[in-house]
């Protein structure tokens, strides 16, 4: 009986992870090989009541909070670059953020990048990405 009730909980449990998960968390999606080939990581969410000029105010905020240095931002293309190097080896990794207009709102779509040889773990790439497309609803 106790050991039927102690597995109900953790489906029960386990059942809700997914309502934790957010459009970020949902179109997040990774791309090469570790080691071999350069790896990106992409994500995207839209916010339907935020005007793409404020939403590119939020994230520049973010990604600056976030440790990203070199910060360049485009206000005319709506466009946020900036670098990390978090390995010590002088080998930078990118970040690019886009915000563009979608109906009345935005949508803001994240690329992160590391270079050939370097390796990420995609459990700290996702939070993190998706903590600085989400500061773009303030």
């Amino acid at each position: 009986m106790a050991r039927s009730l102690c597995i109900g909980s953790l489906v029960v449990a386990l059942s809700g992870v997914g309502a934790l998960a957010g459009p970020c968390e949902d179109n997040f999606r990774q791309e090469g090989v570790p080691l071999v080939t350069a790896i990106t990581f992409r994500t995207s969410q839209s916010f339907a009541s935020i005007p793409p000029a404020r939403a590119l105010d939020r994230l520049a905020r973010a990604v600056q909070a976030e440790g990203f240095v070199g910060m360049r931002v485009e206000r005319d293309l709506g466009s946020i670059t900036a670098f990390q190097e978090t390995t010590g080896s002088g080998r930078e990794q990118m970040l690019r953020v886009v915000v563009r207009a979608a109906g009345r709102g935005s949508r803001v779509d994240a690329v992160f990048s590391i270079q050939q040889g370097q390796v990420a773990a995609e459990g700290h790439v996702r939070p993190a990405m998706c903590r600085v497309v989400s500061a773009a609803a303030g």
